[in-house]
């Protein structure tokens, strides 16, 4: 089976295939950077971390680019406020995003490129959009884009341009021509303090040129995925589509993908709204990471479909992490049972392909990891009967474990074990296990459950069993 993605620019699945042979471009709208990320961002970047995985999982040499807004009104307005530069506040927030997204336990992107240091590209983009006939510059030296020059406007967001409104961040003008008109280059103010040379007078890129001129100095013109929440379809998305296909001339994205959002209950009438700074309903990362490690994170939003709506709230992440714990003690007892279950020749081949061909048979389908992550409850279920059951070695529990790591570098949401060398840290807990049984066998039960409370306290489970003790990490 061929990985299937729905394409949001047609609205079906479809085939994917790649611009270039077993190469994938993908840019995914990162944030705006004057405030800590909540967890709708988290969505996001988790999402876009999972694609990336799985298509380098499946051979491709992928370019991923997430890009940061670090040149907007909000930054203006916030940094004005604390009387630092906008730039110095941005930093700062950028240093914090790097922070929690460790705590998310994602990849890095391969690059994060800042609106403010590639000025140069968005003027030149600006500059070629006017020359092209699709710009003009307003008597303040502002530059908008003329969307009814523009063809297929609203063929992203499904809208009708009569029934538009004027879109963008910025108030209606005297200066536009066309309340549809969205500034591609803002003439500087004086209180605002944060304006580059154009060859229209100072000022500084509106919000949506900035994505529009990146993917083009890293990526190039036409690119095979363009990421982002579905919040940013209308006018964002709809925008870059125009400005960079106005000054390029050919199609920006051959893939459009949107995460669904993220969604709490309203106050009062209990209506469902997305997670957002401006609705005042968001959670941060640093905080929920506090209560939740990655693993929950990451399995919370990962067993829902990624275009589909989720309800956040701190019992949907307690439900996950209960039900994410019967994966992880299944893995902590296949740890242990490759250490002293029976030997044997470990055939299970047909567990081990079944399972594979299922997991990436729902990958393919649209990225579906709710399904994917089925596959391995199912797989714990048989191997928890197997060992029960004994008709498992431990040679086959090892074979298990290195399926269940394989296909985890895509999901991220069994435990990492720890850097050490095995065979002298089983030589030590074998001794243990050993001076225990010893102690038990000599009534000295005060010592024996000391050696048993400590190796909890230090992540360690002895179970006591009929074939004797055994350990697993917890």
């Amino acid at each position: 089976m061929s990985l299937m993605i729905h394409n949001n620019l047609t609205n079906k699945k479809e085939e994917f295939v790649t611009v270039e042979p077993g190469k994938v471009s993908m840019y995914v709208c990162g944030v705006t950077v004057y405030d800590d990320i909540h967890m709708g961002h988290a969505r996001s970047i988790i999402v876009f971390d999972m694609i990336a995985r799985y298509l380098r999982y499946c051979g491709y040499e992928i370019k991923h680019i997430t890009n940061f807004t670090d040149v907007d009104d909000k930054i203006i307005i916030k940094a004005n406020k604390e009387g630092i530069e906008p730039l110095e506040l941005s930093k700062r927030y950028i240093d914090e995003y790097f922070k929690d997204t460790e705590k998310l336990g994602v990849n890095r992107a391969d690059e994060y490129p800042k609106a403010s240091e590639c000025m140069g590209n968005i003027i030149a983009m600006v500059k070629k959009i006017v020359d092209n006939g699709y710009g003009y510059v307003t008597p303040d030296g502002s530059v908008y884009f003329s969307v009814r020059k523009a063809k297929n406007y609203g063929q992203l967001s499904n809208r009708k341009i009569e029934d538009m409104e004027s879109s963008g961040r910025v108030a209606l003008d005297d200066q536009k021509q066309d309340p549809l008109d969205f500034a591609i280059w803002k003439a500087a103010k004086p209180e605002e303090n944060c304006s580059w040379p154009s060859p229209w007078g100072e000022g500084r890129p509106g919000w949506h040129i900035e994505c529009s001129a990146m993917i083009k100095r890293y990526l190039g013109d036409t690119i095979d995925i363009h990421g982002g929440g579905n919040d940013l379809i209308f006018p964002h998305h709809e925008n870059e589509i125009l400005q960079s296909e106005a000054a390029n001339g050919v199609p920006l994205a051959h893939y459009w993908m949107h995460n669904g959002m993220l969604q709490v209950k309203g106050v009062g009438n209990y209506k469902e709204e997305k997670m957002s700074k401006s609705l005042g309903n968001f959670f941060r990362v640093k905080d929920v990471a506090q209560k939740f490690d990655k693993y929950t994170i990451r399995f919370y939003f990962l067993n829902t479909h990624y275009s589909s709506p989720l309800l956040y709230g701190e019992d949907m992440l307690l439900e996950a992490q209960t039900a994410l714990k019967r994966l992880h003690n299944n893995y902590g007892d296949l740890q242990a049972y490759a250490r002293s279950g029976p030997d044997g020749d470990g055939d299970v081949c047909d567990i081990i392909d079944g399972t594979r061909q299922r997991f990436k048979a729902a990958m393919d389908d649209d990225f579906n990891t709710r399904a994917a992550i089925e596959e391995l409850f199912q797989l714990a279920r048989t191997t928890n009967k197997a060992m029960a059951d004994k008709t498992l070695t431990k040679q086959g529990a090892a074979k298990i474990l290195a399926l269940m790591k394989e296909l985890d570098t895509i999901l991220g949401i069994l435990p990492e074990e720890e850097a050490r060398n095995d065979d002298a840290f089983d030589a030590v807990m074998s001794i243990l296990v050993d001076l225990r049984k010893e102690l038990r066998a000599r009534k000295q039960y005060d010592l024996s459950d000391m050696i048993r409370d400590k190796l909890a306290e230090a992540g360690y489970k002895l179970e006591d069993s009929a074939d004797g003790a055994k350990w697993k990490k917890i």
